[in-house]
């Protein structure tokens, strides 16, 4: 059985009973310690949640679960756009003492209902910027592949083609999609509205620029298309976010 969430990352309070549960994610997991003690096997890998110890689901793997003891753990759901490199963590992993006040703030923030979507969404994103400098292995990019991301991040406000990527990279749409995926575990366009949204949310928090010139700014013209893209990309409307702020 696989399962779906949208765009949004999410965190949650949530206990398991003793009944075994097999099924797999199209999303990314974190399962954070909080009390009890939780048995796990993702894929082959046997291993368990408890005290110091965390588990990472990546995208597609398939994990079975059980508990006999009281418990409570910290669910992260995590689209995979927004974490890529989750796939290359360990499916169990030691939180060390930084990770553990981290995972205590969490908590905190949860219990005293702190967290809505856009709060939820960049604690997220430090979390997993954490999880990546202590365990991920930095592995060789693919120059082309490199250049084509560069290209992105210069240009990510306006309108550029897959072709016209392709052209920097010295690679046909096929062979750049291919390998952007490979890499980043989305599409380049994908990459570019992930670009554009979190300036957006970036302006939207630390500066007075009103909507439709933010709108502009990250390559819509349309405020009407960029508060639809918004809403769907973090689940509120930029509107929200500036009354949130206030």
């Amino acid at each position: 059985m696989i399962r779906s969430i949208n765009d949004n990352p999410s965190i949650s309070l949530r206990s398991y009973c003793s009944d075994v549960h097999v099924h797999s994610h199209d999303y990314h997991q974190l399962v954070l310690p909080i009390t009890g003690k939780l048995d796990m096997c993702v894929d082959e890998n046997e291993g368990y949640v408890c005290q110091q110890r965390a588990a990472v689901i990546a995208q597609g793997r398939d994990h079975g679960f059980s508990s006999v003891d009281h418990n409570q753990f910290l669910v992260a759901d995590i689209p995979s756009i927004l974490a890529p490199e989750l796939k290359e963590l360990p499916s169990f992993i030691k939180l060390d003492e930084s990770l553990l006040q981290y995972n205590h703030f969490l908590h905190r923030s949860l219990m005293q209902g702190q967290t809505h979507h856009n709060s939820q969404r960049q604690m997220l994103v430090l979390l997993v910027q954490l999880l990546k400098e202590r365990f991920c292995t930095t592995k060789p990019i693919d120059h082309r592949i490199q250049s084509a991301q560069n290209y992105i991040d210069r240009y990510f406000n306006q309108t550029i083609t897959l072709a016209e990527i392709a052209a920097i990279a010295h690679l046909s749409t096929r062979q750049l999609s291919q390998l952007f995926k490979d890499h980043f575990n989305t599409t380049p366009l994908s990459y570019q509205i992930e670009k554009r949204m979190q300036h957006a949310l970036h302006l939207l928090e630390t500066s007075n620029a009103c909507i439709e010139s933010i709108a502009e700014s990250v390559g819509y013209k349309n405020l009407s298309a960029f508060s639809d893209r918004f809403k769907k990309h973090f689940g509120c409307s930029p509107k929200h976010i500036r009354q949130i702020d206030k």
